[in-house]
């Protein structure tokens, strides 16, 4: 029975001239069909990475050099060499997008405020989507709200209540990635909070209170790019 072409190559049984350690992982990349036999070539990845150690992707200001690193809803992607920025959003079908944007809009991100807390020593703390806390936030701010984040300093910048009248993206459910201004809420003690929300198109849908995320409202538009 033909089982196809081989797709995995072992560490241990990776060509000695590679230069990969034992302990780092178990699989090591495998070479794509070449002019080379497998056991006489270098992998690109292993040229960039090992030998040459280049580092020139940035998520949220911080390097990363794992190639599997997850990138979320929000996140800023830089690369210093070629001078881009992109910030990672949904579309309206509900799928990520890669959303161009300009070195003055990388420097901040907008986070959703998942939770508030009190913890050691009387000590207030806040929780966003990303999983990060702050502490000492703005008394002001509260659990739904969303934070302008500066990326360099970690602090923010600036906040937006969950009110009607501004701007929200659906994060969640069958709405995910439709925008609209937020008209109503209607509070369900004891289950979901009902979010009703209009569209460019001035179509109305709802949403639950957890499936929304951002909202910058007119006085705060600079936020987004569009």
């Amino acid at each position: 029975i033909a089982r196809g072409p081989k797709k995995h190559l072992k560490r241990v049984a990776a060509p000695k001239h590679w230069m990969l350690d034992k302990l780092t992982g178990v699989f090591a990349p495998r070479p794509s069909t070449s002019p080379h036999k497998l056991r006489e070539c270098l992998p690109l990845i292993i040229f960039l990475r090992n030998r040459l150690k280049y580092r020139f992707i940035k998520i949220d200001g911080k390097i990363r050099t794992d190639i599997t690193y997850p990138a979320g809803f929000m996140d800023v992607t830089s690369i210093d060499k070629t001078g881009e920025n992109f910030r990672l959003i949904y579309d309206i079908k509900g799928h990520f997008a890669v959303h161009r944007i300009t070195p003055e809009e990388a420097k901040y991100k907008l986070c959703k405020v998942r939770k508030i807390f009190v913890g050691t020593k009387g000590i207030p703390h806040l929780v966003t989507h990303d999983a990060r806390t702050i502490r000492y936030p703005d008394p002001l701010i509260k659990v739904n709200d969303t934070i302008q984040i500066d990326l360099e300093t970690g602090k923010i910048t600036d906040f937006i209540k969950f009110d009607a009248g501004n701007l929200c993206m659906v994060t969640g459910g069958a709405n995910l990635g439709r925008t609209g201004v937020i008209t109503n809420r209607e509070r369900h003690p004891g289950s979901f909070d009902v979010v009703h929300v209009k569209d460019a198109n001035s179509n109305s849908f709802a949403t639950r209170r957890e499936t929304r995320d951002w909202q910058p409202n007119t006085a705060v538009d600079k936020m987004i790019s569009k």
